[in-house]
């Protein structure tokens, strides 16, 4: 199980629970743009459609059980405001495995605020829930998601070509992966 102490601080940044009133606006600067859901599930939505869709699915703030998803937003802790979100995947109790996402909004590109925050991610994943192997999968394309992965030290694992049609069109995954020992 994983009851994290919120907000759980870095040197910049607070991860948090979602809320969707407070943090609508913000997450409507970043979720409704083309470019930053191109890579990502999400398809750009306004902020009522964002509205129904926080509010329809429940994200825990804690993990309970294999299979759950932690879903934190990212607030900048100068300015208040929410950068980005975050995702932590319980995938197996039995493998002890995990995975972890991320979305920024392009105004906070470039600044290790991704670096950080996903650093902090595994750090939840590796030391609060105890897992043994954490990956992340980006699209190929995706050259600073790969960047930011690559600079926390997860190493690259396979390529898959036209792994997934994704938003219309085939596209290839790269995964990453750390282990446990990795990360001490």
């Amino acid at each position: 199980m994983l009851a994290p102490d919120y907000p759980i601080t870095t040197e910049r940044l607070l991860l948090r629970p979602i809320d969707v009133e407070r943090d609508l606006e913000d997450l409507h600067a970043y979720l409704s743009r083309e470019d930053v859901c191109r890579y990502i599930p999400p398809v750009p939505k306004d902020r009522d459609a964002l509205r129904e869709s926080y509010a329809a699915w429940k994200r825990p703030s804690v993990l309970r059980r294999e299979g759950e998803v932690l879903c934190l937003g990212v607030e900048h802790r100068d300015s208040g405001r929410l950068i980005g979100d975050v995702v932590l995947f319980w995938h197996s109790k039995e493998q002890r495995s995990g995975e972890i996402g991320y979305a920024f909004n392009p105004e906070f590109h470039g600044q290790g605020f991704a670096t950080e925050t996903a650093r902090a991610l595994l750090g939840l994943a590796f030391d609060g829930l105890g897992l043994h192997r954490v990956t992340a999968r980006v699209d190929e394309r995706n050259e600073a998601s790969a960047r930011v992965i690559e600079r926390l030290g997860m190493r690259k694992e396979a390529v898959e070509r036209d792994a997934e049609w994704f938003k219309g069109e085939w596209t290839t995954l790269v995964h990453y992966a750390m282990l446990e020992d990795e990360w001490r």
